[in-house]
């Protein structure tokens, strides 16, 4: 229910808040010119305020913060008919550190599980078992545990420092060790306060998957490189994607399969391949994913009409080549895609420079789709 700043019946509590919302209308007097002040909107306990922004927010957002925060709130700034309008979140963020112990004790743990994807991947567990043959046995998976690892992490990092670039505390990468096909259920870094504005949250949604496939790419064509043909076999081999097949024919000469024969893929090819797999599948234009952050930043809150089409064309990705992978990532994404990360500054443009590159991020994510990652009917 709204409660205008300005209403002649105030208890005491009232009156306190009377006073902190007009002394910060005094503070931020050289920032923004309020007009009118109402209480308990968008929602309980916030406050909103109307007026002129007499600032440029790329510049003084940080400052106009500091003085909401000496009162108990953090700016959010939204358009609201072509006009910039203030809202005091009453919250201040001040996230308390975390302990790198853990970090390192999962980055551990998800060395020795891609290790033994590795070694498994080459060979067979040694019939006698000592700590020599384990530990010769193990060692032998490091070129594809070193190659995934590097993917992973410097998809991470690239969250990670292009978050600190823009002050957001972000922990750093917490790597999941999982027996899955590839060892691990990747890696993630956590966000513990709101991203300031768009430009942020573009570097921080981008940097991830670009950091990614500065590794995923060379380590994919050296993979192929050194890779055997063998006889065609649809259920052994995994998908393709235009930038596959494309690195396929530049690295091999041919575009396999071709002539019933196609690449074995090696377990450093193995682990670049599931590099691009990673990358595609936080491209998806939908909620939390890096992909959402894009979309989010290029089309506003118009990204959230993506959700439906996205689903219902993994719905048909699934059904036509006749495949499960996406059956638990569609269940995903009603969890985590249906919400997108709002910066607390929406008002400030990205920029044509960022506008360029999030069309060259979609161009790229339509070049390393696959759509029927493993088993089922191959798209190319």
């Amino acid at each position: 229910m709204e409660q205008y700043i300005d209403e002649p019946h105030i208890d005491e509590a009232s009156a306190d808040l009377h006073d902190k919302v007009q002394r910060l209308v005094f503070a931020i007097a050289d920032l923004y010119a309020v007009r009118d002040i109402t209480i308990d909107v968008p929602q309980k306990d916030h406050v909103r305020f109307r007026g002129t922004l007499l600032c440029d927010l790329e510049t003084q957002f940080d400052t106009l913060r500091q003085r909401f925060e000496q009162f108990g709130y953090t700016p959010l700034i939204r358009d609201q008919d072509g006009e910039a309008v203030l809202i005091g979140l009453p919250q201040v963020f001040r996230p308390k550190p975390t302990n790198p112990f853990i970090n390192l004790i999962l980055f551990i743990a998800t060395i020795f599980s891609t290790l033994l994807v590795g070694a498994l991947y080459n060979d067979r567990p040694p019939t006698y078992w000592s700590m020599q043959s384990i530990s010769a046995f193990l060692l032998s998976g490091w070129p594809f545990s070193l190659s995934i690892l590097l993917i992973l992490g410097a998809h991470e990092l690239g969250h990670y420092f292009a978050a600190r670039f823009h002050k957001v505390h972000v922990t750093l990468p917490y790597f999941i060790p999982v027996p899955t096909i590839i060892g691990t259920m990747g890696a993630f870094i956590a966000i513990r306060e709101p991203i300031k504005n768009k430009r942020a949250l573009f570097d921080i949604g981008a940097s991830g998957p670009l950091a990614g496939l500065v590794f995923a790419i060379p380590i994919f064509a050296i993979g192929l490189a050194t890779s055997e043909l063998a006889f065609y076999i649809p259920s052994a081999y995994v998908g393709s994607s235009i930038m596959t097949q494309v690195m396929t024919w530049a690295v091999l000469g041919e575009a396999y399969p071709a002539q019933g024969v196609d690449v074995a893929l090696n377990a450093v090819a193995f682990a670049g391949w599931c590099g691009l797999l990673v990358t595609m599948m936080n491209l998806l234009p939908v909620g939390q994913l890096d992909g959402g952050h894009i979309a989010y930043v290029l089309f506003g809150k118009r990204a959230r009409l993506f959700f439906w089409p996205a689903v219902l064309a993994l719905m048909v990705i699934t059904i036509y080549f006749r495949t499960t992978f996406w059956v638990l990532w569609i269940l995903l994404l009603f969890i985590f895609g249906r919400f997108h990360a709002e910066p607390l500054d929406d008002v400030t443009d990205v920029g044509l420079p960022r506008k360029l590159v999030g069309v060259g991020i979609i161009i790229l994510f339509l070049l390393i789709f696959i759509p029927s990652p493993f088993g089922g009917a191959s798209a190319f």
